[in-house]
């Protein structure tokens, strides 16, 4: 297949108008490829039923089922109570020590889950009547957890990233790795922004809790604390692979909130694997169309075309760099992570990375940071709605409350930009 402009615009505008109409993204992208070969001809239809196979045909493709079950299982399962206690503990007596304890239970669900609205919910079930009762505004409890929420994603483990990983072949426990340090910069720049809008609101900390309390809550909490450190752990040791710490995750997960928290039964379990396969489902079907979107795109050299025209217009990879995160920060604002990946990373992978030779762990981590804003910023921010949902307030107000939030995470998607080794130091010492 020869590059072919007319065929380039076939795809984009099915697509295109696929959403505009509310179409799934799934069947958009899926029609928006279709209609590329039928433009062209030369390559039989059958060929979508291959493409969209191989697109899911991988081992490390069942990391994200397992994720997804163990999040749901670490959701119901008392965990998320347990984090905000012992997040309490450390930020809790500062000025808006509420909303830091959000943020800083949120990083550390993070750890746990590998989705954003996931920590959104987990999170703001437990603290946003909390904040409430506590004199915080709405508004400002409902921007504060969504953005928290964003962490969910960066700091592993991540399904975003096993999806950038399997898209372009990187290795995901470096992706891992590659994403503790801009996960807790995230969390840093997000809890700065809670202390200075509660200085200027009013909003004070908690009493402080004795050491006796502190004790008590972190022995009761440290069960899922653990959880992260087996999975990193037994990654680099090479006691399990990627796909299998996901796995032991779930197991861990199921010991642990059934007979240490017992906040969930045996008959509990059945109800969590349907909403983890619901969940899955949606995600392997975005992935499947998107398999077969970017091989289309890739048989019609667009991602070539692509670098070629950034190429003749500068060789700056500051920037290229700009023009690149300015994209997927509108792209963000449209769709999902997991889809977006699916779609660009393939395209945008050969520039960023053959041409400016930028590190793989290092643009799969700043891709992923970009969308990770996405969550937060309309007219999709996953979050926001989430929010939204917990506090009745419009989506209008909560999107103006969660905009200092948004400003400190560029802030924070700028400095890993221009300073990658801020990603790729831990994957190198462990590699």
């Amino acid at each position: 297949m020869t590059l072919d402009a007319g065929l380039i615009i076939a795809i984009f505008a099915v697509f295109i108008i696929g959403l505009a109409l509310g179409v799934p993204i799934a069947i958009s992208l899926g029609l928006g490829a279709i209609s590329g070969l039928l433009y062209n001809g030369g390559i039989p239809l059958a060929i979508t039923g291959q493409r969209i196979y191989a697109a899911n045909d991988s081992f490390s493709m069942l990391a994200v089922p397992f994720f997804m079950f163990a999040g749901a299982v670490m959701t119901k399962g008392g965990i998320s109570k347990r984090l905000v206690d012992m997040a309490d503990c450390i930020v809790g007596r500062f000025t808006g020590g509420l909303a830091m304890c959000g943020t800083l239970a949120a990083m550390l669900f993070a750890a746990l889950s590998g989705s954003s609205t996931a920590t959104t919910a987990a999170i703001g079930g437990c603290m946003i009547e909390t904040m409430r009762e506590k004199g915080y505004d709405d508004d400002f409890s409902a921007a504060s957890i969504a953005a928290a929420g964003t962490t969910g994603i960066v700091i592993p483990p991540s399904i975003p990233m096993v999806v950038y990983a399997l898209a372009t072949g990187t290795s995901i426990g470096a992706m891992f790795m590659g994403g503790v340090i801009p996960g807790i910069l995230l969390g840093a720049a997000m809890m700065i922004t809670n202390y200075i809008i509660s200085k200027k609101r009013g909003y004070k900390g908690s009493n402080k809790v004795s050491s006796s309390e502190v004790i008590a809550r972190f022995k009761d909490g440290i069960w899922g604390l653990l959880m992260p450190i087996i999975i990193l752990g037994g990654i680099y040791s090479g006691v399990f692979s990627p796909t299998e710490s996901a796995a032991v995750a779930c197991v861990y997960g199921l010991i642990v909130s059934l007979f240490v928290y017992r906040e969930i039964k045996v008959k509990d379990i059945y109800g969590l694997i349907v909403d983890a396969i619901k969940s899955t489902a949606l995600v392997m079907l975005i992935m499947s169309t998107a398999g077969l979107f970017s091989w289309v795109m890739t048989a019609a050299n667009v991602p070539q075309q692509i670098a070629g025209i950034i190429s003749s217009l500068t060789t700056s990879r500051f920037l290229v760099m700009l023009l690149v995160n300015i994209f997927l920060l509108i792209l963000g604002c449209l769709i999902n992570a997991s889809a977006a990946i699916s779609i660009v990373a393939p395209i945008l992978y050969p520039l960023v990375v053959g041409t400016l030779g930028v590190h793989p762990v290092a643009f799969g981590v700043i891709m992923v940071v970009n969308l990770a804003i996405g969550y937060v910023t309309p007219p999709v921010g996953a979050d926001l709605f989430v929010a939204q949902a917990m506090t009745g307030l419009s989506l209008e107000k909560i999107s103006k409350a969660v905009m200092p939030f948004v400003i400190a995470e560029l802030i924070v998607l700028a400095l890993i930009t221009e300073l990658p080794i801020l990603i790729t130091f831990l994957p190198s010492l462990l590699s």
